[in-house]
């Protein structure tokens, strides 16, 4: 069990990228620091160690092999790519993870395991418009797994996002903003980087 953050990011930066990131899917790796200051905090507050951790939209696995460093007993990570998924499987195996974490390829809708915490950086709409659809499945799927949600948004949906969660019974606690590195991956990208402005939100159901 890894016991300091830098540990944890220097872990996580050997995670592999995508091969062929698929733009529908706006697939783009979450960075190590991003993802190890998330996972540190989640941990600070109770919600990976020694618990069920499911991690939707799982991609190459950056959240689901953070958490089972951090000591979660059983992390499942679900993306809907079957390539990633064989990705995240391969990594986790190479870190002796394989008996703490399993890798599954279904669409979300389909996956209907209970978990104590969910961790999920949705498609945001970083490249086209606000993807309403794609948060609201993500947000509504991830209050039925679990009673505690950490959930990636670009930082302008922020008030839509919150009122999404609370009319589905979900309170936020904690907010963490970050700058989102967006790399030069398809064709279509004029530049070599831009940053996307992101809120992630912890959410707690309310029974």
């Amino acid at each position: 069990m890894i016991t300091k953050k830098i540990h944890l990011e220097m872990a996580l930066q050997s995670i592999p990228s995508y091969l062929t990131p698929k733009v529908e899917l706006e697939q783009y790796n979450t960075p190590a620091g991003i993802a190890a200051d998330v996972l540190w905090n989640a941990c600070a507050l109770g919600d990976i160690e020694g618990l069920k951790v499911v991690d939707l939209g799982t991609g190459t696995g950056i959240f689901a092999i953070g958490a089972a460093l951090l000591g979660a007993i059983e992390v499942v990570g679900v993306d809907a790519d079957p390539q990633a998924v064989e990705i995240a499987r391969v990594e986790a195996s190479k870190k002796g993870l394989e008996e703490l974490t399993r890798f599954i390829s279904v669409n979300i809708r389909s996956f209907n395991e209970k978990a104590d915490t969910v961790i999920q950086n949705p498609p945001f709409g970083a490249q086209k418009a606000h993807h309403k659809e794609a948060d609201r499945l993500f947000m509504s799927k991830s209050l039925e797994i679990a009673p505690v949600v950490y959930s990636f948004h670009m930082l302008e949906t922020e008030e839509f996002v919150k009122r999404y969660f609370q009319s589905s019974g979900g309170l936020i606690t904690h907010r963490f903003y970050y700058s989102f590195p967006i790399p030069h991956t398809h064709n279509f990208h004029q530049k070599d980087e831009v940053r996307v402005n992101v809120v992630v939100l912890r959410i707690k159901k309310i029974e």
